[in-house]
């Protein structure tokens, strides 16, 4: 795992060691406080921990002081271009503050954001994507290069910390994956400070995932990365969720019901599909470390998914229930399906 310094974002630690945290970011007007409130609380019970809103004008800068109080997760200012909307959504009680200093404007803007994030305490974000790198790292790089990202993101904290500030935070972005990858390698061997990780403009959902997945996943594996988002088109709820299962993955979470379940083949009985999709829903909301088999044969059966805490094994229409690869009992297809649920209950 990289050593990173710990930042705080409200009361989540991001970096230096702590669990890499979710983030997701509400479609929402800001300034419709309720309808905002609202979906901050769905995104909170979906798994989300640190919610960023966009602040495109004064009034939903002004909108944060009401939406803080009515929720107890962190919201992140998200800034472009104006210096102004930065300083009132953290003196309006933001817990952090995105911005790309390159869109900012000349020092004394950006200094005006600084002391106010000092004066509260609370970290900056220093983003920076690859849509907006700067000309003359574009020329310098012969293009928009993964060189030019990383080079661009610590030229704009070295601006940051001469002006005597390091509480921060770095996400550097692509839709590229393996320029958002390298970008980051980059990043990961010349600072400490923590990095947010993601795929900018994925995509759709369908899309989007896949990229995430590989992208971040990568990352992960590499021990990189210690607060992320799983930008995707639509519902943020599925971000959430999306995020969940990558962790999960890459082993960095354990709660929540872990689903097996063979490939299918030609030896394949029963309607192994609809099974897992059903065990997957109906355990959605168990928030516990539990692995649960469904195998559609006797090769991939209860020896095969001997370490799973439980599980189904599919026969010639008969299904056995087990537990920790030891048969319970053998049932007709539909009883056995009850018989799980009622062991993965047990748990």
């Amino acid at each position: 795992m990289r050593n990173s310094k710990m930042i705080m974002c409200g009361n989540v630690p991001i970096g230096g060691g702590a669990p890499v945290s979710i983030q997701s970011m509400t479609n929402t007007k800001t300034d419709s406080i309720n309808e905002t409130v609202e979906q901050i609380r769905r995104l909170q019970d979906a798994g989300c921990e640190i919610i960023r809103s966009a602040i495109p004008d004064m009034k939903s800068a002004m909108a944060f002081e009401h939406i803080k109080s009515k929720i107890d997760i962190p919201i992140v200012a998200d800034i472009h271009f104006d210096y102004r909307l930065a300083v009132a959504a953290i003196e309006s009680g933001a817990d952090k503050v995105r911005i790309n200093p390159g869109n900012i404007g000349n020092d004394d803007r950006l200094f005006s954001v600084v002391e106010a994030a000092k004066n509260r305490g609370i970290p900056i974000r220093v983003g920076v994507n690859s849509g907006s790198l700067e000309k003359k790292l574009i020329e310098k790089y012969s293009g928009v290069t993964a060189e030019g990202i990383a080079e661009s993101a610590l030229e704009n904290v070295r601006r940051i910390e001469t002006m005597g500030y390091d509480n921060l935070v770095i996400s550097v972005k692509s839709s590229d994956v393996r320029m958002n990858y390298d970008a980051h390698r980059i990043l990961a061997d010349k600072t400490v400070y923590p990095l947010h990780i993601g795929i900018t403009e994925s995509g759709t959902v369908n899309s989007g995932k896949t990229k995430s997945a590989v992208g971040l996943g990568a990352l992960l594996l590499n021990g990189i990365g210690d607060t992320m988002r799983v930008s995707l088109t639509g519902d943020p709820i599925r971000e959430v969720e999306y995020a969940k299962e990558i962790l999960k993955a890459c082993g960095l979470r354990k709660s929540g019901v872990n689903i097996i379940s063979c490939p299918t083949c030609g030896r394949t009985h029963g309607d192994l599909e609809s099974v897992a999709l059903m065990i997957e829903r109906e355990t959605a909301g168990i928030d516990r470390d539990i692995t649960v088999a469904v195998m559609g044969c006797e090769v991939n059966g209860p020896g095969e998914a001997g370490e799973a805490d439980c599980g189904i094994a599919f026969g010639n229409n008969r299904a056995a229930v087990f537990k920790k690869g030891k048969i319970i009992e053998t049932f007709d297809s539909n009883s056995a399906i009850e018989k799980l649920m009622a062991v993965i209950k047990e748990f």
